[in-house]
Parts: C-alpha cells; structure tokens; sequence
C-alpha cells in the first residue's frame, strides 16, 4: 500500500500512560557554555526519542488492545509518520491497521510496510467530510443508504457506533462492495 496520508490534527488520543518509560539521566555539574548548550541539545534529542519510544510502545499495546494479531510488529515513529512493520493474515487486517494508527492525533502518514499471508484486493479508503454519515458515505458508494451497516462493520473495532464518524476520519470501503463513486 505504500504511504498513506491522514489528517495529523484529528483522531484518537494515545494513553501514553500505558507506554513503556525508560529512565532519563541529566549531565550535572559546571561546565563550559559550548559543553553544556552541546549536552542540553544531545539532552533534548534524548528526550524527544523517549517521547517517541513512548508513542511507539503506546501504539502497539492500541493495536494488541484492538486483538489484531500482527507477527513480529515493529512501529517505527519519525516526527509525525507512522512506519509500520510485521506480518497478517488478511488484507483486511493489513487495512484495519493501517487505518487505527492513521487515524490517531498526531500521525499524518504511515508507511505501510506490513505483509500479508494471504492477499486480497485492497478496499478503498475515504475521507470524511464534514456532514458525512455512514448513510450517505453507502448511498455513495453502494446505492443505498441502508447499506451503512457494511461500512460500519468493515471499520470495527475502531468504531464503536454508526454514529460516531468524524471529519478528517479515515474510513475502509471493501473492495468487494465498492462499486459505486470514488472518494
């Protein structure tokens, strides 16, 4: 699938309170102004790796709490893209991913590096917009607004309810049913 563009601004909020912390040291002492500006940048750099450790651990106890099962699942966090690493079963699994780290605040790319035991044709993905519901997203692209319920199920367990879909939010449309316009 390659990268994937998202919406860095909307999404899920990651509980990094969850995420692994690993202990931070701080240089003490006097030294020169050209060490210690050196040592407080190094310190910095140090610092924003740990946050983005943290980030990573939290996305992988997301995607373990969603039950996906991804064999040996590696995420990889620089700056604001997401590389995501590992192997499914399913194409739909593969896209379910995707999409759960994707649509996370903070996140406005993800390198999709993940392979798949048995391929599939990939789905669609699509951008809500504002007024948007699940009804009009399956009027859309199957005819019939009474078909939402296909598009709800084919994002669970991301969405909880038909209902709430956001602006910005990335949405899977299954190849299989995606036959009416494109997004």
């Amino acid at each position: 699938m390659g990268l994937i563009q998202f919406i860095k601004n909307v999404g899920r909020k990651l509980d990094l309170s969850k995420a692994d912390n690993s202990p931070q040291h701080a240089a003490q002492g006097q030294q020169s102004q050209v060490r210690a500006a050196a040592q407080q940048a190094a310190a910095t750099r140090d610092l924003l790796q740990a946050e983005e450790r943290k980030r990573e651990s939290a996305l992988v106890n997301l995607i373990n709490q969603m039950g996906f099962k991804v064999r040996d699942l590696a995420i990889d966090i620089e700056g604001s893209k997401v590389v995501v690493r590992g192997q499914v079963d399913t194409q739909e699994e593969r896209e379910k991913v995707i999409l759960l780290v994707g649509n996370t605040e903070g996140i406005d790319s993800v390198d999709d590096r993940l392979q798949v035991s048995h391929p599939e044709p990939e789905a669609q993905f699509y951008d809500v917009k504002p007024g948007d519901t699940l009804s009009k997203i399956a009027k859309q692209f199957y005819g019939d607004a009474n078909k939402y319920h296909q598009i709800f199920e084919a994002n669970r367990p991301m969405l909880k309810d038909p209902d709430e879909i956001y602006p910005g939010q990335k949405l899977r449309i299954p190849a299989t049913a995606a036959v009416g316009a494109h997004a």
